[in-house]
C-alpha cells in the first residue's frame, strides 16, 4: 500500500502523538517481613536487570522507607517486570 506525501506526514504526526502520550510510570516494590535481602536483591537483578549495587541500594530503601521505585517506564515495559517480581513473592505495583 502506498501513501501520498500528505498521508505519510499525517501518519507520522499520529505516531509521534501516540508515543508522546504514553505516560511514564513507576514500578514500586514494597517492604514486607517475609523476603530476605538476598532474595529481593537477586530478584531485582534478574527481573529489572539492575546491577548488584543498584539492587542493594533499592533493597535498603525498601527496608528503611517501606517502598522504592525500582524502575521507570511505560506500562507495556513495566507489566512483565511487575509480574516477575510478584511471581517471586515480592509486593510490587505500577503507579
Amino acid at each position: 500500500m502506498r501513501f501520498s506525501y500528505q498521508e505519510e506526514e499525517l501518519l507520522e504526526e499520529v505516531l509521534v502523538e501516540e508515543v508522546d502520550n504514553e505516560e511514564v510510570r513507576d514500578l514500586v516494590v514494597f517492604n514486607d517481613d517475609v523476603n530476605t535481602f538476598e532474595h529481593v536483591i537477586n530478584t531485582l537483578i534478574k527481573v529489572c536487570k539492575h546491577t548488584q549495587e543498584q539492587a542493594e541500594q533499592c533493597t535498603w530503601l525498601i527496608h528503611y522507607k517501606g517502598k522504592c521505585t525500582v524502575k521507570n517506564g511505560v506500562w507495556p515495559e513495566l507489566v512483565p517486570m511487575r509480574q516477575g517480581i510478584v511471581d517471586a513473592g515480592i509486593s510490587a505495583e505500577i503507579i
